[in-house]
């Protein structure tokens, strides 16, 4: 006899057991001790492109995907990692990356000074190019300290490099930041050069010799030229700065790593950016850059912010402990803290 659909319930559900059983899932993960060594060089919508090595002849370029056991755990440019799977670089071809190596060093910001997010912008640079122009648009002193106290938090060596100084006299921006001790190179567009010329280029090459360097900046200070003129077959695509605004475009939407003709060194050329947030440095580890200063720190009230009327380090100087230099450096000290206070107007 026929039933129909309401008569059926949950008991008539048959569920067929499985022949081999059941199992937990296994931690364990392979060693894959035969995992090949490259280094990632850009980033795009969940591909990675790796560069492995393999001597002069070998070298070569590979597609990959994150392999499952990474879970989350962020890939970005510049990191050391470890493929199986297709590492021919082949047409079509696609390997998998099952690790990676321990980071020497890791940019980072967050979107502003009370996010709890980290963005991570590269991996294992070892030197900060802290690209401005002076003027067109006009420099944002702000932003450049804030990445200069991330470049001292992340253990890079910092390197301003000035544009455009065919526009604006670079002197008193330099005696500014003189009293920070930061190497300066200023380049210039010459007079009627309509090929990209740049004057103070050789300067940057020797600043950038052995090194991997990354590019930050924010947008319209001719950070994608300066880069086309250090790596002639970069291509990266170049913006005006808006006339009402004074604000550039972004021209470069995702990191690369692009290596420095005669091998070098390494350029990575990064998105520009608008905001610099520090909410992953502590205050606390600024100071140890300044160890002229560091030591006059102990006659300090408790939770001092070494930025208020009760601070020792105004005695400290004024005894000559810090040096001739000292109001100086202190005064540098004390902008660089207060670049830790939220941000209005870089």
């Amino acid at each position: 006899m026929a039933r129909s659909a309401r008569d059926y319930d949950e008991s008539d559900v048959r569920v067929r057991p499985n022949k081999r059983g059941s199992r937990p899932r296994s931690k364990d993960r392979p060693a894959h001790l035969d995992a090949v060594p490259g280094m990632v060089i850009a980033v795009d919508r969940g591909r990675y492109t790796v560069l492995v090595a393999g001597g002069a002849e070998d070298e070569r370029v590979v597609t990959a995907m994150r392999a499952r056991e990474l879970g989350r755990k962020g890939i970005v440019v510049g990191d050391d990692v470890a493929l199986v799977g297709d590492v021919t670089g082949d047409d079509g071809s696609l390997a998998r990356i099952v690790r990676i190596e321990d980071r020497r060093t890791l940019l980072r910001r967050t979107a502003d000074d009370t996010d709890p997010v980290e963005r991570v912008i590269v991996a294992n640079a070892d030197q900060l190019v802290v690209v401005s122009a002076l003027a067109n648009p006009e420099p944002r002193p702000r932003l450049i300290d804030r990445c200069l106290v991330a470049a001292y938090d992340a253990g890079m060596d910092p390197l301003l490099v000035l544009t455009k100084a065919d526009l604006a006299d670079p002197e008193p921006f330099l005696r500014d930041y003189a009293p920070l001790e930061v190497r300066a190179v200023v380049t210039a567009t010459p007079s009627g050069d309509s090929d990209g010329g740049t004057d103070g280029l050789d300067a940057v090459r020797d600043a950038l010799r052995g090194r991997v360097s990354v590019l930050v900046g924010h947008s319209g200070v001719g950070k994608s030229t300066l880069v086309n003129a250090l790596v002639p077959d970069a291509a990266r695509a170049t913006g005006d700065v808006n006339d009402v605004t004074g604000r550039g475009r972004h021209t470069s939407t995702s990191a690369v790593a692009l290596r420095l003709p005669d091998d070098d060194g390494w350029v990575i050329d990064t998105p520009g950016i608008r905001s610099f947030g520090l909410a992953h440095v502590d205050p606390e580890r600024i100071i140890t850059h300044f160890p002229d200063l560091e030591a006059g720190t102990e006659g300090c009230p408790r939770g001092c912010t070494h930025d208020e009327p009760e601070c020792a380090l105004d005695d400290w100087v004024a005894q000559g402990h810090a040096g001739p230099a000292g109001a100086s450096r202190l005064e540098s000290l004390r902008r660089l803290l207060r670049t830790r206070k939220p941000q209005t107007g870089d």
